[in-house]
């Protein structure tokens, strides 16, 4: 008789242990980029027309959150503190704020081209701000930031009166947002040809290219808690959104009170697109890209997908900020033409690839 030895068969590491090196992977993600958020945001502060030393930055801060006492140059602690740092900040939330809103409108509607700017909010912000700069509504006591948000919010309502007779489903709600975003655009187009002589028409393209130069600290004290805030909002609906990933039957099977989830998770990404729209303008494809980027990184699940999100987003913002400002020497580029110039080429090569899209 022969002997038989029997086969060894590989050892699996346990379902746990994996499951745990996933988790630590993924929260080494959002770290990695909160830590490289921080990186950018003194870089942010360093870099410009005037170059000034990253220790001169770090004394700058530290005199300012812990009165250091360190001696720093009045002239390059007001450049740090007051439009750098500000700027950077607000640069920063807006990145955060709309790539958490594309992965919402992502999850929610179930569309892989979702992005904030399918709501029309976009474009209303921009008839908003119009109306107020060259027509003159409000009679001077109406910032162009504030005709901006009401402009975003009488969009979105106006898209959401539109998608309601259609079913309030997801292809509603696009196509009504299509329709919403072409009338939006074409009343501003309109307000620009018909009132505004050759300065005004060249300042509101300006704006609506995306314009971090105005930003001072009490749009970060605007900026800074409705992203927070959002974020807060959105994570505690996380497991919605998982749901809404199988589609609506699914999550209302799971117990998912769909319309409520539907009405304020929307409802969110149109109020932090408005906010931020309203003041730096329009800046495109950070909520179409970000989350997909994101969603390489962390997987699908949105209380990972989420947060780096948001920081990715935020990361993404203020170097591409930092790019407007020294490619051409003297001069500072909108935002938003960065943004696109990096965005639709990345964008290209995620299609093209078909790895994340869904």
């Amino acid at each position: 008789m022969f002997e038989t030895t029997p086969v060894q068969q590989p050892v699996q590491p346990p379902r746990q242990s994996l499951a745990g090196r996933a988790y630590l992977v993924r929260a080494g993600v959002s770290v990695g980029a909160l830590v490289l958020l921080v990186g950018v945001i003194a870089m942010a502060a360093a870099k410009g027309e005037t170059h000034i030393p990253l220790g001169t930055v770090l004394q700058t801060i530290a005199n300012h959150l812990w009165q250091a006492g360190y001696d720093v140059d009045p002239i390059d602690a007001g450049i740090i503190w007051n439009y750098r740092i500000s700027r950077a900040m607000v640069a920063a939330a807006c990145g955060a704020s709309l790539a958490l809103s594309g992965a919402v409108l992502q999850a929610l509607l179930r569309n892989s081209l979702a992005d904030p700017y399918l709501l029309g909010i976009s474009a209303g912000a921009s008839t908003g701000a119009v109306s107020v700069a060259i027509l003159g509504f409000g009679a001077g006591m109406v910032s162009l930031s504030l005709g901006a948000f009401v402009g975003a919010l009488v969009a979105f309502g106006f898209v959401a009166l539109l998608a309601i007779p259609a079913g309030r489903g997801a292809d509603a709600i696009i196509l009504a947002g299509v329709a919403g975003s072409q009338l939006f655009n074409a009343l501003t187009s309109f307000i620009v040809t018909k009132a505004a002589t050759a300065d005004e028409a060249r300042g509101v393209m300006f704006w609506l290219l995306g314009n971090l130069s105005g930003v001072r600290w009490p749009d970060v004290y605007l900026a800074l808690p409705v992203a927070v805030i959002g974020l807060l909002v959105c994570l505690w609906y996380s497991r919605a959104l998982d749901a809404f990933t199988f589609g609506v039957e699914s999550a209302a099977s799971l117990g998912v009170p769909v319309r409520r989830v539907y009405v304020v998770l929307i409802a969110i990404a149109a109020s932090m697109t408005a906010v931020m729209v309203s003041i730096v303008g329009s800046i495109g494809f950070v909520g179409l890209v970000i989350p997909h980027a994101a969603r390489f990184f962390v997987g699908t699940r949105h209380g990972f997908l989420l947060p780096a999100s948001a920081l990715i987003g935020a990361v993404f913002l203020v170097a591409a900020d930092i790019v407007s400002r020294i490619i051409l020497d003297g001069q500072v580029l909108p935002i938003g033409v960065i943004t696109a110039l990096i965005g639709a080429p990345a964008f290209a090569i995620i299609l093209c690839h078909g790895r994340v899209l869904r």
